[in-house]
């Protein structure tokens, strides 16, 4: 059995000039965010982007709901996949980041898809399933703070409608889930969530051993 290839800068710069397709608005999105403190790693990798639009263009949602905006590149990307009259609701703490994100959404012409809220995401969350909107969304994407991991995906599930995807980011976490030493609040969240997932009969998954980690993860 084959194990995992360790991608290296020339074999990953294989894989982006065989399948990256990141237009000019993604790319300067991308610049814009890595001069940011703490920009490069907090934000998406440029497959990862494209692969979020794969799953909302071959799943056809029409709603998608994304817990952690950043400076858009990921809502971008989704956004851009959704059909004619599909909406993407996007989650932040802060209005900081979207506003950045806010004119390369509207270059690409899709700012009006887009839904953002700004707010404690469990606060949002709570909120949205009050008024009405368990079982409406297609896709989540949870990537936010990772101490609240566990409560994301819990409300996600509320969310999501059965036979949906919820697709967590950074499920190994610059490999600290596997380092003993690594007792912060934001790696004992991502352990914690990996743990529920594999042990949650509500849900089928899939860990992808990709960019920082994602699991996938649909709602029987």
């Amino acid at each position: 059995m084959a194990n995992q290839l360790a991608a290296g800068s020339e074999l990953l710069a294989y894989v982006r000039e065989f399948s990256l397709r990141e237009d000019a608005i993604l790319r300067d999105l991308r610049r814009t965010t890595a001069e940011l403190p703490g920009g490069e790693s907090m934000q998406v990798m440029a497959e990862e982007g494209q692969f979020l639009a794969f799953l909302v263009a071959v799943t056809g949602v029409t709603d998608v709901l994304e817990i952690g905006t950043f400076t858009g590149y990921s809502t971008l990307c989704m956004a851009r996949a959704l059909p004619p009259g599909g909406k993407l609701v996007t989650c932040d703490v802060t209005d900081r980041w979207p506003e950045i994100a806010a004119d390369y959404w509207r270059r690409a012409g899709v700012h009006e898809r887009i839904d953002v809220r700004i707010g404690r995401a469990v606060e949002t969350l709570d909120a949205m399933v009050s008024d009405g909107c368990a079982d409406r969304f297609g896709l989540v994407f949870i990537d936010a703070d990772k101490a609240n991991y566990p409560a994301y995906y819990e409300l996600a599930l509320r969310l999501v409608r059965p036979g949906g995807l919820v697709v967590v980011d950074n499920t190994l976490f610059f490999g600290r889930v596997v380092d003993p030493a690594a007792d912060d609040a934001d790696t004992a969240g991502v352990r914690e969530v990996n743990a529920r997932i594999r042990d949650d009969r509500r849900v089928d998954v899939s860990m992808l051993p990709m960019a920082d980690g994602i699991t996938l993860v649909r709602r029987r």
